[in-house]
């Protein structure tokens, strides 16, 4: 018989544990393997926005903010939330006392000015917000001053994630590129890391803990293990194989085919996270065939998203065929530009391939077995839009050289990646002009502008159906459809909150 031991639907809380974890006794100690879908391409989370590095790095390195179970931004390593002007330019920032960083050194006022400024010259998201940010000072050791050029709604929810983080390091690591050491403040520290075998993480004794109760990701982080082993794992069944063994306490990223063989086996629970978020078809408008608008519209038309789900979860209990961003439980989701969704329409797409004038030219799609869902939606991908007329090429490498390679828009046309829904859609990269699609428009950008800007709630959610429509009237990305994930974790391991970025703080095994 089935055994589900956990379905988390993470568009409400965060927060609610497995079913049994609060009434067990938490013991000290242990050391848990986490399978995770390959090597990180970086331990440096502010260069990344791959939720790999998300997942390990959270562990280390920590933010001003984070986010509660149910997606409130609250204080991390800031004191209290922030002292905001009535103007909405200036935010006073009160940092907490007595934070110790892995070195042994004292965080202050001029690590978090110089980390943020970094950030905002390396990081994605903190691209994005750079031209809105006038300065980030330091008036004493204890506050930050953020001042912006104009009002921005997201700036506390972009502090506050995790992927293409604004973490906070010693000045003294801070460089370019790269960091001269994996310095935060983090649990855990770094221990060890032996790429592509494992990244090894033990306790920092010299850790303080917020005192508020565990909230997700926020408030208290109790550290009850010795140690976290991520271990990256890039085959998928080798990961179901390795959880059903016992050989790892904790699974990411398993195939759905997977979840009876999970539910029927002793010693696993499967988690499934309904609904998790939506896999993408990220275009090139850099360089390359896709900076033609046209050609873009024909892939839109030629794509069939509901082939594509079905070969890459196999059952309709895993996807939705949907074209809103977001799902109806958001306050963001509307219908607008869905008439352009969901065409499979080869007719079409050749008619739009001889307006744009294609010569043939391969159209480059860059995708990972590491997501096996990615691989095989590239395959049926591949398959229409040839019918369509166009000369497909898969590129398929593992994740870390896939997210090297998006870096340069000479090496693809096409993307394919994923992403959960989140609370915000600013946290979205693709909508900046700045992130590697390139996705730069007049119309576009006066209504992203108005609607980061924007204060209103209401008015941001007009802004935003705006903003859906030119997704699907430009397509400088294209949804395929939303789906659940399948994790897995050992039977004796408890405290885990169901999320898209496991964490293993508050975790615990059975001594």
């Amino acid at each position: 018989m089935l055994r589900l031991k956990t379905v988390l639907v993470a568009t409400c809380a965060l927060g609610a544990l497995l079913p049994g974890a609060a009434t067990l006794a938490q013991t000290q100690g242990g050391v848990v393997d986490v399978a995770i879908i390959g090597e990180p391409p970086t331990l440096d989370p502010m260069m990344s926005t791959a939720d790999v590095v998300s997942i390990v790095t959270q562990h280390f390195f920590e933010t001003l903010y984070t986010f509660d179970e149910n997606w409130r931004v609250v204080p991390l390593l800031a004191a209290d939330m922030p002292t905001v002007s009535d103007d909405g330019l200036t935010y006073t920032i009160a940092l907490r006392d007595g934070i110790t960083f892995h070195d042994g050194s004292t965080m202050d006022a001029g690590d978090v000015v110089a980390s943020l400024n970094r950030w905002q010259e390396v990081a994605t998201r903190g691209r994005g917000l750079a031209d809105q940010i006038a300065s980030v000072e330091a008036p004493d050791d204890s506050t930050v001053v953020i001042t912006l050029t104009e009002s921005y709604a997201p700036l506390l929810s972009l502090l506050a994630f995790s992927n293409s983080a604004a973490a906070i390091m010693p000045e003294e690591v801070l460089g370019g590129d790269e960091v001269s050491d994996i310095v935060g403040t983090g649990p855990y520290r770094l221990e060890e890391h032996r790429p592509d075998q494992y990244i090894q993480v033990v306790r920092f004794d010299d850790y303080v803990s917020r005192d508020e109760p565990s909230s997700a990701g926020s408030g208290h982080r109790a550290q009850y293990l010795d140690e976290i082993r991520f271990i990256p794992v890039p085959d998928s069944s080798t990961r179901v194989e390795g959880i059903v063994a016992g050989q790892y306490h904790y699974a990411d990223g398993l195939p759905t085919e997977s979840f009876e063989r999970l539910g029927d086996s002793e010693g696993v629970e499967p988690i499934l996270l309904a609904p998790f978020g939506w896999p993408v078809f990220a275009f090139n408008l850099k360089d390359g065939l896709n900076t033609d608008q046209t050609v873009r519209q024909a892939v839109q038309a030629a794509l069939a998203p509901e082939d594509m789900l079905l070969a890459a979860f196999g059952d309709e209990n895993f996807f939705v065929v949907d074209a809103a961003m977001f799902p109806e439980s958001y306050v963001w989701h509307n219908e607008e530009g869905a008439d352009l969704y969901n065409q499979a329409d080869p007719e079409r797409a050749a008619a739009l391939l001889q307006e744009a004038g294609y010569d043939g030219t391969p159209l480059r799609i860059l995708t990972s077995h590491q997501y096996e869902f990615h691989f095989r939606m590239a395959e049926v991908a591949k398959i229409y839009l040839e019918a369509a007329g166009f000369n497909v090429d898969l590129d398929v490498v593992d994740w870390a050289t896939l997210t090297e390679r998006r870096d340069n828009p000479e090496l693809w046309d096409i993307f394919i990646t994923h992403s959960p829904f989140l609370p915000e859609p600013a946290l979205t990269s693709m909508y900046s002009s700045t992130s590697r699609v390139g996705w730069i428009d007049e119309e576009k950008d006066a209504i992203f502008d108005e609607f980061v800007s924007e204060t209103d709630p209401d008015r941001r959610v007009e802004l935003f159906a705006d903003l859906q429509r030119l997704v699907y009237e430009q397509v400088p990305f294209y949804k395929v459809g939303g789906f659940n994930a399948l994790m897995a974790q050992s039977s004796d391991l408890h405290g885990i909150t169901p999320t898209p970025w496991p964490y293993f703080w508050n975790a615990y095994l059975d001594q």
